[in-house]
C-alpha cells in the first residue's frame, strides 16, 4: 500500500504537492503557514540559481514539511529545542525514509545530529534567512542585508555550513533585481510585500506560484544572459580572439619551442 510519503514524493507538481500538505495540514494541525511558502519560495530560486546537486524534489517536499511540529509561540523554549527532531519522528511514521527525516532534523542544530546531509545545510540556511526577513511579535523584520549579516556572523559563528558562501552570493544576486509594481522594489521586498498584504493562505499561495514566480523567473533568465554574454563577450564582438594577439603570439611560441625539443630529442 502507497504512504503518504510516496504519494507526496511521486507529485512533481510543487502546486500540487502544497495543496497536498494543505489538506494534511487541516487534518492533522501540523504547521502549515504562509512562512512555510515564503520560505520554499526562497528555497526553489536558491536551487534554481545555484544548481546544486542535489534531488531537488526531495528538499522542497522536506522544506514544506521540515516544521512540521513547530509552534508558533517564541517563548516556548523547550519547544524551539525539540520540535525538529519530533518532526522527524512523525515524518517517519507517514512512511519517510531516514535521510529524508535526518534532513528534516537538521533544518536547526539542536539535536546535535552529526554528520550532517547536505540538504539539511540548505534548509538551515532559508529557514533561518528567511525567518529573519518576517516579523513577529516581539521584533520587526531584518532587511536582507542584515539578515545576512547576523546569519553568518550570529546564528552560524563558529559553524561549518558548506553553502553559506553559495547563498551569500545568491541573496545579492537576487536583490540586485528589481520588480515594477507600483515603485521598483528588490525582489526580497517585493515578496514580503506579498506577504505583508495577503492574510489568506491559499491567496497567498496563488499570488506567488501564478504572479510572483512567472515574473522573477523571467527577470532572473535575462540578468543571468546578460552576466553570460558579459562574459563570454565582454561586450565586444562575439568574434572576437578569446586571448589577445600579445598573448597568443607567446602561447605559440612556446608549443612551437616544445615541438621543436620534442623532434630534436627523437
Amino acid at each position: 500500500m502507497e504512504s503518504f510519503a510516496d504519494y507526496i514524493l511521486d507529485e512533481q507538481d510543487l502546486a500540487s504537492k502544497i495543496e497536498i500538505i494543505y489538506y494534511l495540514s487541516k487534518k492533522t494541525k501540523i504547521f502549515f503557514d504562509k512562512s512555510v511558502i515564503f520560505k520554499l519560495e526562497i528555497l526553489r530560486m536558491f536551487l534554481n540559481y545555484s544548481k546544486i546537486e542535489v534531488d531537488n524534489n526531495l528538499v522542497l517536499t522536506a522544506c514544506l514539511l521540515c516544521n512540521c511540529k513547530k509552534v508558533d509561540n517564541a517563548q516556548d523554549i523547550n519547544k524551539i529545542y525539540t520540535y525538529a527532531k519530533e518532526g522527524a519522528e512523525y515524518l517517519s511514521t507517514l512512511g519517510f525514509g531516514k535521510k529524508f527525516c535526518k534532513m528534516c532534523e537538521e533544518v536547526n542544530r539542536y539535536s546535535n545530529s552529526n554528520p550532517r546531509e547536505r540538504e539539511s545545510d540548505i534548509l538551515e540556511l532559508v529557514d533561518q534567512f528567511a525567518g529573519m526577513l518576517l516579523d513577529r511579535p516581539e521584533r520587526m523584520g531584518f532587511k536582507p542585508d542584515e539578515a545576512l549579516v547576523l546569519l553568518e556572523h550570529r546564528n552560524l559563528k563558529d559553524k561549518y555550513n558548506r553553502y553559506l558562501n553559495t547563498f551569500i552570493e545568491f541573496i545579492n544576486f537576487i536583490e540586485s533585481i528589481k520588480i515594477n509594481d507600483i515603485v521598483e522594489m528588490t525582489t526580497l521586498r517585493k515578496l514580503i510585500k506579498i506577504y505583508n498584504e495577503t492574510e489568506d493562505l491559499i491567496k497567498y499561495v496563488q499570488k506567488v506560484i501564478y504572479e510572483f514566480e512567472p515574473t522573477i523567473d523571467k527577470l532572473i533568465n535575462k540578468e543571468e544572459n546578460k552576466i553570460a554574454n558579459k562574459i563570454f563577450n565582454n561586450g565586444e564582438n562575439p568574434n572576437r580572439p578569446l586571448f589577445s594577439e600579445e598573448t597568443t603570439k607567446k602561447i605559440m611560441q612556446h608549443i612551437n619551442t616544445n615541438i621543436t625539443e620534442t623532434k630534436n630529442i627523437s
